[in-house]
């Protein structure tokens, strides 16, 4: 009897390692490219690239975000904002959607369904968010990440005041007050605490020497010769590198859902900033790596120029970057932000995309307000497609 029940016990356990960790898919395939001849030397460039020209600069990026956001004692501050005049609630909520990441666009869904903002600061914020796609856009070409802020934040000003004009301030508002915490506490019980702290670890000890041998990079410097190491050693190191930050994203957090496989992770409270700053900066990573691997082997298989490809198709793939944007979480983002990044696609599609998505705030607005979130992202879709065709047909 005994004996049975440990049977059922480790059958039991072995379910759970193969649901739990499906985030390892990533690692495994990598090493399986990395153990193929044909695909090595490929997937060495990749994993090189994405570990010194993204991560290492979207974790500085990252870095000085959370550096200013704490200098800044942002709860009094927005407290008052929210209190002040309702004229400027969509200016607030616009202004929060343009800032990196997903943070300030949940904080106005959770506002707007406390009463305290409108439903025109909702369709704003909705608009200006580009999620964590705004980081790795910063991170690689900064003049492009901060026309999309500022494109992202006018866009949604413009649209946040002809919605509440339309509708009123309260359009749409839920009734009842739904538990906030629910979702946070699920996705705080299947985070590693012990996995976060050693990715924390890693980023703090990695980050200042990564970031100076990215800007060496940059400035074309081979870093190599300056080193005085081996043909090819700097791209070696970033590989191990970034395998590295990869299992300790991959073992960090249990894939459940649609929401845990595609947003970035939970962050608990008691979490350092460097432990904030791996997670994220290991998400945009992984799905960085993700998109390249997909753009480069399809390339080396087929023998298909994607970018050729696309080019046939040039009339629908602004409307394709839109589409994606409907998409919540910002793992698609990523995606079309990295096609857009490796010439693949066009700039209209990266603007429809970074307008018509709504990041990881989404989530939280389907779970909070789910006829709100709907109508709210459908408003959200028009001005992108508009500003998606109209600098296609005026500039490509």
């Amino acid at each position: 009897m005994a004996s049975l029940q440990k049977a059922q016990y480790n059958q039991l356990q072995n379910h759970y390692w193969r649901i739990a960790n499906k985030r390892l898919i990533l690692p495994v395939i990598l090493f399986a490219l990395l153990a193929a001849p044909s695909t090595r030397e490929i997937t060495v460039a990749v994993l090189s690239d994405a570990f010194w020209q993204v991560a290492a600069y979207v974790a500085a990026t990252l870095t000085i975000y959370h550096i200013i956001a704490n200098k800044m004692s942002q709860k009094s501050k927005l407290k008052t904002l929210l209190n002040s005049n309702s004229r400027y609630q969509v200016i607030f909520a616009a202004l929060m959607g343009a800032l990196p990441g997903c943070g300030g666009a949940i904080v106005v869904i959770t506002q707007y369904v406390r009463g305290q903002l409108s439903f025109g600061a909702v369709v704003a914020v909705l608009t200006a968010t580009m999620g964590d796609a705004a980081f790795l856009l910063l991170a690689t070409e900064p003049s492009t990440g901060l026309l999309m802020m500022v494109i992202g934040c006018c866009v949604g000003l413009i649209s946040g005041w002809i919605v509440d004009a339309t509708h009123g301030s309260d359009f749409m508002r839920p009734e009842v007050k739904p538990k906030q915490n629910t979702v946070a506490t699920q996705h705080e019980k299947i985070t590693s605490p012990t996995v976060l702290k050693l990715q924390g670890q890693f980023w703090k000890w990695v980050l200042a020497p990564a970031i100076v041998i990215a800007i060496m990079g940059s400035l074309q410097i081979d870093i190599d010769q300056a080193f005085k190491l081996s043909a090819g050693t700097i791209d070696i190191i970033g590989t191990i590198a970034v395998i590295m930050a990869l299992l300790l994203w991959a073992t960090s957090r249990d894939i459940t859902d649609y929401e845990s496989a595609v947003s970035e992770d939970p962050k608990l409270a008691s979490s350092h900033m460097y432990q904030r700053i791996a997670q994220d900066t290991n998400f945009v990573t992984s799905w960085v790596i993700g998109a390249f691997l997909i753009f480069e082997l399809t390339i080396f298989w087929t023998g298909v120029d994607l970018q050729g490809l696309f080019s046939n198709w040039a009339l629908l793939i602004p409307l394709m970057g839109v589409m994606i944007g409907l998409l919540p979480g910002c793992g698609p983002q990523i995606i079309v932000t990295s096609l857009y990044l490796s010439g693949a696609i066009p700039m209209s599609a990266q603007i429809g995309n970074a307008i018509s998505n709504d990041g990881d705030a989404l989530f939280p607005a389907i779970a909070l307000a789910p006829k709100a979130a709907l109508i709210a992202t459908l408003y959200s879709t028009l001005p992108a497609i508009v500003a998606a065709y109209g600098y296609f047909f005026l500039f490509e």
